[in-house]
C-alpha cells in the first residue's frame, strides 16, 4: 500500500473508482423528486457543488450514502456498486407519476481518484480548471472534477475518454490500489454504508450532519421526523469515531465493539475499514458518546483488540 503521502516527493496517487456505481436521474421533476426523498439539500445544488447525503427509512436509519452532484438538469447519483440495484428499485417505486426517470449510469463513465500532494496542480495541468473549495465541481469538455475534503478530486468522464485521461495523469500520477481510496475515505472522516450496515444508523450517528449530509431546513423526507427530532432535543448517544486497530485480519463493516461501561452489551460498531500505510486498519466505527470519552473500547469481544482513537478532520 503507498505511504500516506506526507512525503513532498510523492507523487499523486491515482485510484480506479469501479467499484462504485452511479445511477442517474433525469426528467423534469428530478429535482423535486430527490428533494423530497433523500436527507441532503438537493434544491440547492448547482452545476458547480457536490454535496454528500443519505437515503433513510420512515424510521430514519441510512439505506445507503452516497455522492451527488448535477449534470445539467440532471442528477448523478455515486454510491457503492452492492447497493445500486437494490436502492435505484425502491426510490422508482416512489416515482409514480413524477416525470423523472432513474436509470443505472455505471458504465457511461469512468471514475478515477486523486489524491497526495500534487494533485491539485496536476488536475489544473491536465484539465485546465480547478474547483476551488471542497465540494466544488467543474465541468470541462464532457468531464466532472469534483473537489472532496481533504484534498482529494474525482475526475468523472465519458468511458470513451478514458485512455486520454489516463495518458495525462499516468506519468505525473502514480497508481494506487481501490483500498486506498477506502483509506482516504476514512481519514477523511466519510462513512461509506454498505450492505451490512443498512438500516443501522440515523445519519447523525455517523457524522452525515457534521460533512454537509443532511438538512435541518427542508420539508420531509423519508425518516425526516425522527432525524430532525434528534437534532433539535439534543438526544444523539452515538457518533463516529476514527481509530486504529492493530489487528492481522481486517476488521468488517458490521463488527461489533465492546466497552468496559456496556459488559456484554455492544457499545458500538464499525462502520468501514481499511489498511493504513502506518500500520494496522484504521476504522470508522459508530460508538455510544460515553463509551468512546472513556477511551477503553474493544473489538469483536470485552477482551478484544483495543481502538486507538485517532483525530477526525472535522469536530463533532
Amino acid at each position: 500500500m503507498p505511504s500516506s503521502g506526507s512525503d513532498k516527493n510523492t507523487p499523486p496517487l491515482i485510484c480506479d473508482l469501479s467499484f462504485f456505481a452511479v445511477i442517474g436521474f433525469s426528467g423534469n421533476d428530478a429535482l423535486s423528486f430527490l428533494h423530497n426523498q433523500l436527507s441532503c439539500d438537493v434544491a440547492g445544488l448547482t452545476s458547480e457543488t457536490s454535496t454528500y447525503g443519505s437515503y433513510c427509512t420512515p424510521k430514519g436509519r441510512m439505506l445507503t450514502t452516497f455522492l451527488l452532484w448535477r449534470l445539467g438538469d440532471d442528477f448523478l447519483m455515486q454510491l457503492p456498486s452492492a447497493l445500486r440495484e437494490p436502492i435505484q428499485k425502491r426510490l422508482s417505486t416512489f416515482i409514480l407519476r413524477s416525470k423523472v426517470k432513474a436509470a443505472d449510469a455505471s458504465n457511461e463513465w469512468i471514475k478515477l481518484g486523486l489524491a497526495g500532494k500534487g494533485a491539485a496542480a496536476l488536475i489544473g495541468r491536465s484539465f485546465g480548471q480547478v474547483p476551488r473549495a471542497a465540494h466544488g465541481v467543474a465541468h470541462l469538455d464532457g468531464s466532472t472534477i469534483i473537489r472532496l475534503p481533504v484534498d482529494r478530486f474525482e475526475i468523472v468522464a465519458p468511458k470513451h475518454k478514458a485512455p486520454i485521461i489516463m495518458e495525462s495523469l499516468a506519468g505525473e500520477a502514480d497508481m494506487a490500489e481501490p483500498e486506498y481510496w477506502d483509506w482516504l475515505d476514512i481519514r477523511a472522516g466519510v462513512p461509506v454504508i454498505t450492505p451490512a450496515t443498512q438500516e443501522q444508523f440515523v445519519p447523525q450517528m455517523a457524522n452525515l450532519d457534521v460533512i454537509g449530509g443532511v438538512s435541518f431546513t427542508k420539508g420531509c423526507y423519508p425518516g425526516q421526523e425522527i432525524v430532525a427530532r434528534m437534532h433539535h432535543l439534543g438526544k444523539l448517544k452515538q457518533r463516529m469515531y476514527l481509530a486504529n486497530i492493530t489487528a492481522d485480519e481486517r476488521p468488517q463493516p458490521g463488527d461489533k465493539l465492546y466497552s468496559a461501561d456496556t459488559g456484554k452489551q455492544s457499545s458500538g460498531m464499525i462502520v468501514n475499514a481499511a489498511r493504513s500505510p502506518e500500520g494496522g486498519y484504521d476504522a470508522l466505527a459508530v460508538i455510544q458518546i460515553a463509551s468512546a470519552e472513556r477511551g477503553d473500547v474493544r473489538w469483536k469481544s470485552p477482551d478484544g483488540l483495543s481502538l486507538k482513537f485517532l483525530s477526525l478532520p472535522y469536530k463533532i
